[in-house]
């Protein structure tokens, strides 16, 4: 069956944490999308060496959604050598979706203030719409200056308010490393993952 509306949710996913979870099942419902890919990415060019190991995120996000019907896992960005670039996650998934689908590139408002300067901008309004979502402590869009950088851009970019929940993998990693609790950051299957695999532990 031939998917209409599809969400595209791409990160490290280092751990991936209930606030991608609720950004994800608020932008869908939303905007009535009939399933969200989540793409753990590979190599990704701004954090070159820093990631956790592709395979324990890729696992850790798989935990995460299996709970939702609508969340799908995919490795196309783990499948393919070299950085990952946005523009290559989405021409890729573009190929396997089919012209007639619609795709959604679920993005956070501070990560867009930085679009001018991502590869291949234009590239990326011809292959989907942006879904802008508000983070805590970011004020709105100024689409008339992303007009201005990207000419086109302004019109290929939808705002979604969502829940503002302030939850960062950073944070995370380092509450892991003090031996401080995470329980209700992330769900507990990724919590059960990561200190059965040790991950993020002081000295791991």
């Amino acid at each position: 069956m031939t998917r209409l509306k599809v969400g595209v949710l791409g990160g490290t996913f280092d751990p991936v944490h209930l606030a991608h979870l609720i950004i994800a099942e608020d932008v869908r419902q939303k905007l009535a999308l009939e399933e969200v890919l989540f793409v753990p990415a590979g190599q990704p060019w701004l954090k070159a060496g820093e990631a956790t190991a592709a395979e324990h995120r890729l696992e850790m996000v798989v935990r995460a959604t299996a709970s939702n019907p609508y969340f799908t896992v995919s490795t196309i960005d783990l499948d393919r050598p070299g950085p990952t670039y946005s523009v290559d996650t989405l021409s890729d998934l573009r190929a396997g979706l089919g012209t007639g689908a619609r795709m959604y590139f679920i993005v956070g408002l501070d990560a867009l203030k930085e679009f001018p300067e991502w590869r291949s901008p234009r590239r990326i309004i011809e292959l989907c719409q942006i879904v802008a979502v508000k983070r805590p402590g970011y004020g709105a869009l100024e689409k008339s200056w992303l007009e201005s950088v990207v000419p086109g851009a302004a019109e290929r970019v939808t705002t979604v308010d969502v829940p503002q929940i302030d939850i960062s993998a950073t944070e995370i990693r380092k509450r892991v490393s003090r031996g401080l609790s995470i329980r209700y950051l992330v769900p507990e299957a990724v919590e059960d993952y990561i200190a059965k695999h040790g991950l993020y532990a002081e000295g791991g």
